[in-house]
């Protein structure tokens, strides 16, 4: 089986407003791995791992919904690519 593996940096509002224990839940959710963190320049980024359709999904949630209280003004997406096995067994917060 063939996975999907993304790099992703959420702006906006994103800090302060549990940005990061939100993804952690949707990722569970979902299914897919990975982590997350909050930056220095105000921004969350991280990676997520797992099967296509779930990755996507989770890039919208990321694009697009986020946690109540935080406003997204912009998510990027880099570094896509398919990999054989996951490099992670669940999805974190990393600091």
């Amino acid at each position: 089986m063939s996975y999907t593996s993304v790099d992703f940096e959420v702006h906006g509002r994103v800090q302060g407003v549990c940005f990061r224990m939100y993804t952690e839940d949707e990722a569970r959710r979902l299914g897919v791995v990975g982590w997350v963190r909050n930056t220095r320049q105000g921004t969350v980024d991280g990676q997520v791992q797992g099967p296509t359709d779930k990755v996507r999904q989770m890039q919208e949630w990321l694009a697009k919904k986020g946690s109540p209280s935080s406003r997204i003004t912009n998510c990027s997406f880099k570094n896509e690519k398919q990999v054989k096995e996951l490099d992670f067994r669940d999805f974190r917060t990393t600091y």
